[in-house]
């Protein structure tokens, strides 16, 4: 983004979460904020006035008064500046290092100054992903190089402004997944992510940098000027996107507690709120496909989500998310029709043509300055055919890369021949170990598919 666009999004976003002039526009305790800057003095040591303020993420006025209060309570000690600098130093007093100790055995955060959760209810509300407006322009600009059908796009471009799940299913390697993570491409502004949040007395770490990657501040001293800037208790990040497949449990998806360091930390739909959640690989997790996707039904129909920290302590949380159900097994083995019902938008993926294989096939080769070669493609068909397997939009790429690792081992300039086709479909390919040979001629031809065929093999697999 240019800086023009920065300052003019930063304003907006300046609007939604102002910086807090004193202690009351922070949302938490005196007590609270005390604890957290005695665990800040009791790891950094001797902290000057700049150093408190980045640490904590807080205004200096703010931080004045309560350091005024711990100075006057015996916690902290003032020491005059140094030769390096004109700022003021603070230092724990033995009262104030007890405070510290005492603060750590409750919660170990000691990071950025946490958000109050009804300040965040706001910001997430103010930036939802679902105000934005998704056009049949905005599809054709994002998948503008990408081999995907239209009837596909008119889908998927309604359902990521509908607030309704996304279930799509299709054979493997059909680019549910790929077309799934596409899709954030729709979405090119900015939000806001806490560093944390704080929920009563406990604080939950937010910001993940897996996930959520900051922008650069269109003027970076804003972030210690009063009257410029937001809340730097957030960080200005691009829209998130989570995805997750296999190892998925239902404990991911609840508040994670470390008992050592007594931390809490944030599930994966939290994270990524006003962004993308996509479950890739339904019904491959270690939890029943029934458990998982019942998880999400209050969530889904109520558009919050509820967490639980402490002692049992439950607690309301928006849920601001487009959720993206991804498989390659038969839908009604997963959930019945009345479920499937609720998740609003069914989208199968199809293997491609003959025609689809060969424009991805030659967008491979312009990408990597390989000429195309229709004698050379029209034999690689015929291996399909012979072995009657399915065109997978994956497989070019995939195919050709093996092309050009026997080039580079060779010492020659990349060229796609009916040799390495061959070695390169070996290495590809597995055949069962019981029927080593390639298939006769006379199978079916798999290039021009039915429109919609749905077979089902003893796995629930789609064929």
């Amino acid at each position: 983004m240019r800086n023009d666009t920065l300052a003019f999004e930063e304003e907006a976003i300046r609007q939604i979460a102002p910086r807090p002039r004193n202690l009351a526009e922070t949302g938490l305790a005196q007590d609270f904020l005390c604890d957290l800057l005695a665990k800040h003095c009791y790891w950094g040591g001797i902290l000057n006035q700049q150093q408190l303020v980045e640490r904590t993420a807080l205004a200096w006025p703010v931080l004045e008064s309560l350091l005024n209060f711990m100075r006057t309570s015996g916690y902290i000690e003032v020491l005059s500046p140094n030769e390096n600098s004109m700022l003021l130093r603070y230092v724990l007093t033995e009262r104030g290092r007890n405070l510290a100790l005492d603060a750590q055995l409750k919660s170990g955060y000691s990071g950025h100054a946490p958000v109050p959760l009804a300040l965040y209810e706001r910001v997430v509300q103010a930036q939802s992903i679902h105000n934005n407006l998704v056009t049949r322009e905005d599809m054709a600009r994002v998948f503008k190089d990408v081999v995907i059908r239209e009837s596909v796009l008119d889908q998927l471009g309604p359902a990521m402004h509908s607030g309704r799940p996304i279930f799509v299913y299709g054979p493997p390697g059909t680019g549910k997944t790929y077309t799934g993570m596409q899709l954030l491409g729709l979405l090119d502004d900015s939000i806001l992510i806490p560093y944390a949040l704080a929920v009563g007395d406990y604080v939950v770490q937010f910001f993940d940098p897996s996930v959520h990657h900051p922008l650069a501040s269109a003027d970076k001293s804003a972030q210690f000027m009063l009257d410029e800037g937001h809340d730097p208790r957030f960080v200005r990040c691009r829209r998130p996107s989570v995805i997750t497949g296999g190892e998925l449990t239902l404990e991911m998806l609840e508040l994670a507690h470390d008992a050592t360091t007594k931390q809490y930390f944030a599930p994966l739909q939290l994270k990524a709120n006003n962004g993308i959640y996509m479950i890739d690989d339904l019904g491959r997790q270690r939890v029943e496909s029934t458990d998982l996707l019942n998880r999400w039904i209050v969530p889904l129909e109520q558009k919050q989500d509820y967490l639980t920290v402490g002692c049992g302590t439950r607690f309301p949380v928006s849920f601001d998310v487009v959720l993206i159900f991804s498989t390659n097994l038969n839908p009604l083995a997963l959930a019945d029709e009345a479920f499937l019902r609720r998740l609003g938008y069914k989208v199968r993926f199809e293997v491609l043509t003959a025609e689809e294989y060969e424009s991805i096939w030659r967008q491979v080769c312009k990408k990597h300055a390989i000429a195309f070669d229709a004698t050379a493609f029209r034999y690689v068909l015929e291996l399909y055919r012979r072995e009657d397997r399915p065109l997978l939009p994956c497989q070019p790429r995939d195919l050709l890369g093996l092309v050009m690792d026997q080039c580079r081992y060779q010492g020659l300039a990349n060229q796609v021949t009916d040799e390495r086709l061959a070695c390169a479909w070996n290495s590809y390919f597995v055949r069962p170990v019981s029927d080593p040979e390639p298939l006769a001629h006379g199978k079916p031809d798999v290039l021009h598919p039915a429109p919609n065929p749905l077979v089902i093999d003893k796995e629930n697999r789609i064929c």
